[in-house]
């Protein structure tokens, strides 16, 4: 049998051509959620995607399976098609990842078990001994925990600037960076972002970024990655501004319902396909249940985060005049000329999750959270229903105390994730909640 008699059709080959236009108008996200991705007739009819079980994928015949490894290992060129086992990816798996890439206008995505196993193997697909990231701050702690501390296990060092920081700034950490990888003999491959940063909703301007990136190092070398868990998808689009990579939490607003763990990054294919291969070998893919979840779920994205963003600011608007209240955190409020710059130029939206700055200090915020009677006492944040905690006493508590104070990390600091309850409910839980303060 000839190359060219075999048949490489596989459960997932030649579904029907996607229809993502109509009468020459481009169809929205919230529009193709419905159905990209997925094509009914290979799975009896099912208007809905079945959730696939399976760890392996059968061959039509030998020829077939030796053409598809020839195609991974490379012997034959133009790469391999079709699934092969579910380490590597499954059907629910990359209808999941088609719809992300939809959101960010990426040209592919993939999905991880969690956005934390997203970050890492994202950075260890890109780093090697000897490297410098760049990075900006804050970061989630977890995310700046690993990148100071594991990766430093590899030699890998890092160098860190304040979410704010102008172009002048920029370009002085890009040479110590340049400097610092050439002692060391290696380069500066990554530099990771994480904007509005957690908690204190601190922009990056990503333009500069990527000005800055690209008069010391090569764009084709050193990728720009941005953490946009708190604005996107529907906030914030960094791949128009020029990140080549985003990564998300899909735990937060896609997942949106406090019920699944899972994480993803899209972005450039040059970029996206060195992870998928850290990717293959490391496993860390997402399960077919929680990505049959989160197809359900991004059929609802921009619904709840609409509503969402619609009550954070009938919120916030009540907080802002409390006299228990210093200051909040919130996009739509920012007093700074510089933040309120890169928020017109990048944001679409000021998202519903923010910083309450309290009068006081812990004992203050701990009366405050221990009142409430609506809003939850839990980390993570994008659910349906309202969140609150204490990033000082919780999730940045392995930071550092003057780490802490440096990112504005402070003791009156509560952070809170705005649900899709009634505003007005969620007003007079806050009103109460402070008499207690």
């Amino acid at each position: 049998m000839s190359d060219n008699d075999i048949d490489p059709t596989t459960p997932r080959k030649n579904p029907k051509p996607e229809v993502k236009t109509i009468g020459g108008r481009t169809l929205k996200p919230s529009t193709l959620m419905m159905g990209h991705g997925y094509d009914p007739t290979l799975s009896e009819g099912s208007l809905k995607a079945p959730i696939f079980l399976t760890s392996t994928f059968a061959f039509p015949s030998a020829a077939d399976g030796k053409r598809h490894f020839e195609g991974i290992t490379g012997k034959r060129p133009g790469g391999a098609e079709g699934l092969v086992y579910s380490r590597f990816n499954a059907p629910n798996q990359e209808i999941l990842e088609d719809r992300l890439a939809v959101w960010d206008g990426a040209e592919e995505a993939l999905s991880f078990s969690s956005g934390m196993t997203a970050i890492a193997v994202l950075l260890l697909a890109a780093c090697k001994s000897g490297d410098v990231i760049v990075h900006s701050g804050p970061l989630y702690a977890a995310s700046e925990g690993f990148i100071a501390k594991t990766m430093a296990k590899f030699g890998v060092r890092f160098v860190d600037f304040p979410a704010g920081a102008d172009r002048a700034k920029l370009d002085e950490v890009m040479a110590r960076a340049k400097s610092l990888a050439e002692e060391q003999g290696g380069e500066v491959p990554m530099i990771y972002l994480e904007s509005p940063g957690n908690p204190t909703n601190a922009l990056v301007d990503i333009e500069a970024v990527r000005d800055a990136r690209d008069a010391h190092f090569d764009p084709d070398k050193c990728s720009i990655a941005i953490d946009n868990t708190f604005l996107g998808p529907l906030w914030q689009r960094p791949l128009d501004h020029g990140a080549d990579l985003v990564v998300y939490s899909l735990t937060k607003y896609v997942g949106g319902h406090s019920d699944l763990v899972a994480g993803s990054v899209s972005g450039k294919k040059r970029f996206v396909d060195a992870i998928r291969m850290l990717r293959n070998t490391m496993g860390g893919i997402c399960d077919p249940n929680t990505a049959w979840m989160l197809c359900r779920s991004l059929e609802t994205v921009e619904l709840r985060m609409q509503r969402a963003g619609e009550n954070a600011a009938k919120v916030c608007d009540y907080l802002a005049a409390h006299p228990k209240v210093e200051g909040l955190g919130y996009l739509g409020m920012i007093k700074d000329a510089r933040q309120q710059d890169i928020y017109d130029r990048h944001c679409l939206g000021a998202g519903s999750t923010f910083s309450l700055l309290l009068k006081g200090g812990e004992a203050e915020c701990f009366r405050f959270l221990d009142a409430l009677k609506i809003a939850k006492l839990a980390v993570s944040l994008g659910g349906t229903e309202t969140l609150a905690s204490h990033p000082a006493s919780m999730t940045h508590l392995s930071v550092a105390e003057g780490r802490r104070a440096e990112l504005g990390i402070s003791d009156n600091l509560v952070r809170i994730s705005i649900g899709i309850e009634d505003a007005d409910d969620l007003i007079a839980d806050f009103e109460q909640a402070l008499e207690a303060v």
